[in-house]
């Protein structure tokens, strides 16, 4: 009897902790919420940035309005030569992405130029 319980409570831990990693797992790569059908390429300046994981960031304003692009890794961004200091407030960017089909000031980048250096970060 004290083996079914033991091993209902392994199963049922098991059960929780496998539905939330999958929660985090799906919120992580979410990438469906971006309308891949229509690229938008922005120009501006760097008004903030952030270089931690899971994805950088820059906030980025242009002509009409202040973007939050979303970078890669910042694993990937060194290994492809997009160092921190690159991304430093003041700096103009341009991007290529895709709009949140819900929060319509997010752009997932999918490449980013600056100085005239262009990073492929996916």
């Amino acid at each position: 009897m004290r083996h079914i319980r033991l091993l209902k409570a392994t199963l049922a831990t098991t059960a929780v902790l496998f539905m939330l990693a999958v929660g985090v797992l799906a919120a992580h790569h979410g990438w469906t919420g971006y309308d891949e059908t229509n690229p938008l390429t922005l120009s501006g300046t760097v008004k903030a940035s952030g270089y931690e994981n899971p994805h950088g960031f820059v906030d980025l304003e242009t002509a009409d309005k202040v973007w939050r692009v979303v970078l890669a890794p910042p694993a990937r961004m060194e290994s492809r030569g997009l160092s921190k200091e690159m991304l430093k407030a003041g700096t103009k960017a341009t991007v290529m992405g895709y709009q949140n089909k819900v929060e319509k000031s997010e752009l997932r980048a999918e490449r980013i130029t600056i100085n005239e250096k262009t990073i492929e970060l996916r």
